[in-house]
């Protein structure tokens, strides 16, 4: 993630390349260490695990933090009002699984560059509004 003198996520600057030392990445999840798969581990295991390990880490490696929030609604309309792109919501106790899950929900903020985005522009591809109306 790139982001921008606000502390914002600023898409462009990684997709067009414009990037230097404050390039971040955030690791949110863990699945696999040394081998071992954890994606039958509750969600609050791999995340304590990962902290531990992003702890040693250098400049460049954070821990996306995990908010334990009731009013989720609340958070969203936070994270709307900031621009980001949306919040992803994960069922305490939740074992990882690939694809969509009733455990983990993604709300996405209608306004956010990233979700109004046509993919066909990300690729230099003409873009249709026919295309982009039924999204």
């Amino acid at each position: 993630m790139a982001c921008g003198d606000d502390g914002i996520a600023v898409f462009e600057r990684i997709r067009y390349m414009r990037y230097d030392h404050t390039v971040l990445l955030y690791a949110f999840d863990l699945i696999e260490l040394n081998g071992h798969d954890l994606r039958r581990e509750p969600l609050e295991t791999r995340k304590a695990t990962l902290a531990s390990l992003l702890a040693r880490a250098g400049d460049g490696v954070r821990l996306n933090e995990h908010l334990d929030h009731a009013d989720g609604v609340h958070v969203f309309e936070h994270a709307c009002r900031m621009g980001l792109e949306g919040i992803v919501s994960k069922r305490k106790g939740s074992r990882y699984r690939s694809g969509r899950s009733l455990d983990w929900l993604k709300a996405k903020n209608p306004n956010a560059p990233a979700v109004t985005r046509l993919a066909e522009e990300d690729w230099g591809w003409p873009s249709t509004r026919s295309r982009s109306s039924s999204r």
